[in-house]
């Protein structure tokens, strides 16, 4: 466990290691806008608090997505009956 500043400025390497994603694929979310960045130089950073709401939102889209796919076999097994 790590205690940061709800401010923090995250590495790439690390909001990578937080969403559980390779680095260029965090580099093409970070292009396609799915998570602000702020240029400290020539270097991306990643504010703590956007990362970990691009992580929830990413956790909530797989539930979805699951529940769908279990309505979905639950009423095919309804139907082959």
């Amino acid at each position: 466990v790590t205690v940061l500043p709800h401010d923090a400025l995250l590495t790439t390497q690390q909001a990578a290691q937080i969403l559980n994603v390779s680095r260029p694929y965090l580099y093409r979310l970070i292009d396609d806008n799915a998570v602000p960045v702020v240029m400290v130089g020539s270097h991306r950073r990643l504010r703590i608090h956007d990362v970990l709401q691009l992580r929830e939102e990413r956790r909530q889209s797989r539930r979805r997505a699951l529940d769908e796919l279990s309505e979905l076999g639950q009423e095919m097994q309804v139907e082959a009956v």
